[in-house]
């Protein structure tokens, strides 16, 4: 959520021009409205209130004199019932402020280039050289099709389109992935290995952004006669655990990693990527986040985003680094860096990680704080979320890549230990 000040000092100049570079209208002169109506009623329902009190008082004053205080206890009858007359009116004003504010993606960031989508992010370096092959190489559906391993109609047949079943070899190795990024992020990169429920409330997706905006592209259960939503990312629980929380200084940044299901209904994506696995229903990520103070979230965000491009240079996929201009950016987010793998039947490099900066964006929302050890008071942390990276696609990438003329796949080094010492699935 944004800073309620930056809505109320100059919309139109601020506030508006930044969010127009995102693709957001700001009714500015609605909120203005509503902004003046709000402090119309304040200064009113403060003036009842104390009128009431002072009314109160003199009340107790006559009685100790023995006066009628009759007409007294009129009055302040009056009095409270336009006072609560007043609160209504203003709650039903500061509610119609706060769901404009619930809708308002984050404002960029001054280093990220505007443009209205993909087409105006900005290349910042790429890794690795995509493979000559001398052969015609396969994409993902034709590789597993091979013995079984990737088979989209048995899952088309238990729960729909946009599932697939995975066997033996390719199974194995897409449960080597997950363990050997979560290892790296864990053993490696410091990151602290966290198990989180699959299904949350409805304040936590509240809180990172997903609700009320992205409510159809997320799957809604019922629990106990109250609604809950299986997580579209492990971000949502993991940023939710310092949710109306108040941090020491000296347990910052926090670094947590987390193999979780992903569930996302994709809404919006119809006809998109309808072959094979690069957009599915239910899916697998590691996901990073973490917790830092505010001077601290930009160096935190390179070094995220350095932890998701090592785990492609291990498994000797080539890759590209984006930086996401205004209008590709997700809703919370003041600063993104994608990670394109480049899949050889498609020719193209195609996004496997998105790291992102949200700044206090989240926390204002999650009033998620940490004790400034120069002011010693509570302040807004810093966001930060990352995929490190998506399992399903790294498992696409790895079967592209590292194919061989007879359909067979190389198994990258950085994998044997989580394969037994198998080293080509043939």
């Amino acid at each position: 959520m944004l800073d309620p000040s930056l809505l109320r000092q100059s919309p139109v100049d601020l506030a508006g021009r930044l969010l127009a570079t995102r693709g957001h209208r700001l009714d500015a002169q609605g909120l203005e409205q509503l902004e003046a109506r709000r402090k119309d009623l304040q200064v009113r329902t403060q003036e009842l209130q104390a009128a009431r009190n002072a009314r109160s008082k003199a009340i107790g004053q006559t009685k100790a004199q023995g006066g009628d205080v009759s007409a007294l206890l009129a009055e302040v009858a009056g009095l409270g019932d336009e006072l609560k007359a007043s609160e209504a009116a203003l709650d039903d004003v500061r509610g119609a402020l706060e769901a404009i504010a619930l809708e308002l993606p984050n404002l960029p960031d001054p280093s990220v280039p505007v443009g209205a989508d993909e087409c105006a992010n900005v290349a910042c370096h790429a890794w690795g050289t995509p493979r000559e092959f001398d052969f015609s190489p396969r994409d993902h559906v034709e590789l597993g099709q091979r013995h079984g391993w990737l088979d989209g109609e048995t899952a088309a047949a238990l729960s729909g389109a946009r599932f697939t079943v995975l066997r033996g070899g390719v199974a194995r190795l897409h449960r080597a992935l997950a363990q050997f990024m979560l290892d790296l992020h864990c053993d490696r990169h410091g990151y602290e290995e966290t198990g989180v429920p699959l299904i949350v409330n409805a304040a936590s997706m509240l809180g990172t952004g997903q609700l009320p905006k992205f409510e159809d592209d997320l799957f809604a259960v019922e629990v106990g006669g109250a609604a809950r939503y299986l997580i579209p990312t492990a971000e949502v629980p993991l940023t939710n655990t310092v949710r109306d929380a108040i941090v020491d200084a000296d347990r910052l940044p926090l670094r947590m990693a987390a193999h979780s299901s992903c569930f996302r209904a994709e809404a919006g994506s119809h006809g998109r990527d309808t072959r094979g696995m690069i957009r599915q229903h239910q899916f697998e990520k590691v996901e990073l986040v973490s917790i830092t103070a505010p001077a601290d979230s930009d160096a935190e965000h390179e070094r995220m985003t350095r932890c998701a491009e090592t785990v492609l240079e291990l498994l000797g996929l080539p890759y590209r680094r984006m930086l996401l201009c205004t209008g590709d950016m997700g809703f919370a987010a003041n600063k993104t860096f994608d990670l394109e793998v480049w899949l050889p039947s498609q020719g193209a490099y195609r996004e496997i990680s998105s790291c992102s900066n949200c700044g206090d964006f989240q926390a204002r929302r999650l009033q998620a704080r940490w004790r400034n050890p120069v002011t010693g008071k509570p302040e807004l942390v810093h966001t930060l979320n990352g995929s490190g990276v998506a399992v399903g696609r790294a498992l696409i990438a790895v079967m592209e890549n590292h194919q061989q003329a007879d359909g067979s796949i190389v198994v990258p080094d950085a994998l044997h230990r989580y394969m037994g010492g198998t080293t080509l699935l043939a």
